[in-house]
């Protein structure tokens, strides 16, 4: 069972058009190990680095009934939370104003997943463990270090962390700051994930984003420029390390930071 708490990102996965590609610009940027996992789990492919599970991915060619010619998803990353009663939580999701995409399934012995949407619009998927927790944070290069949900309508997100995912919230920008409103599951280091008003960015689709740490932000963004990926913002610098936005050749985007010592 995951040691994090409840609602806490456990996974993440790459839906994509093209396997190898993201395979190649991956291993080559993060040293990442792809690794299928036969007909059985639909050839769906799990994501190393030294060993340490980092996530998964599959590919969007693929439907209920097999290979298909066009992509039944865009090509995104998604983050999943941990629940211990992947059923209840799902009740939970309908009961605070969200979406179920895919109710609860087995994923062999190793838990079960579901992708739902929170009232803001951004999707995210559920994992309860059995067998398999999820990640590893190992603090190096190539690992997950942070998650947030980005979403215009705070008002409806924040209650719905609280009562369908179990979030223990606390405001980075003061309870009264309506400038700037985030709040995380968890307070300061023991924080696991966060919720960010971007109402006042423009019109912003609201969804779930994913860091990955780095040695040195500024050599990864010259070698996913040179891997035929694209840096859609920064670098910059933050209170928490160098980061920027970056997007893969197939297009989906992340975010990199600097590891801090």
């Amino acid at each position: 069972m995951s040691t994090q708490p409840t609602g806490s990102p456990t996974w993440i996965d790459l839906g994509t058009h093209d396997i190898d590609g993201a395979a190649a610009f991956y291993g080559e940027l993060f040293g990442w190990d792809f690794t299928d996992q036969g007909e059985d789990f639909g050839h769906y492919n799990m994501i190393t680095t030294n060993g340490a599970p980092v996530g998964g991915a599959m590919s969007s060619l693929m439907g209920p009934e097999g290979p298909t010619e066009e992509p039944q998803n865009p090509t995104a990353w998604t983050v999943y939370l941990g629940t211990d009663d992947i059923e209840a939580t799902l009740s939970k999701v309908t009961e605070q104003g969200g979406k179920i995409y895919y109710p609860a399934m087995p994923v062999g012995e190793l838990g079960s997943m579901a992708i739902a949407e929170d009232p803001a619009g951004a999707a995210f998927g559920l994992w309860q463990a059995n067998q398999f927790a999820g990640f590893e944070f190992t603090g190096k290069h190539g690992s997950p270090v942070w998650f947030e949900a980005m979403v215009s309508d705070f008002d409806a997100a924040l209650p719905f962390y609280r009562d369908a995912l179990g979030w223990d919230t606390h405001s980075m920008g003061g309870e009264d700051n309506e400038e700037f409103r985030y709040v995380t599951n968890g307070k300061d280091d023991a924080a696991t994930a966060g919720l960010c008003d971007t109402s006042a960015w423009g019109d912003m689709p609201p969804y779930w984003r994913l860091y990955i740490g780095v040695d040195n932000t500024d050599e990864s963004l010259e070698k996913v420029k040179a891997l035929r990926g694209t840096v859609l913002d920064g670098p910059e610098d933050s209170p928490f390390g160098r980061l920027a936005t970056v997007q893969d050749p197939q297009g989906a985007a992340f975010q990199i930071i600097q590891i801090q010592e």
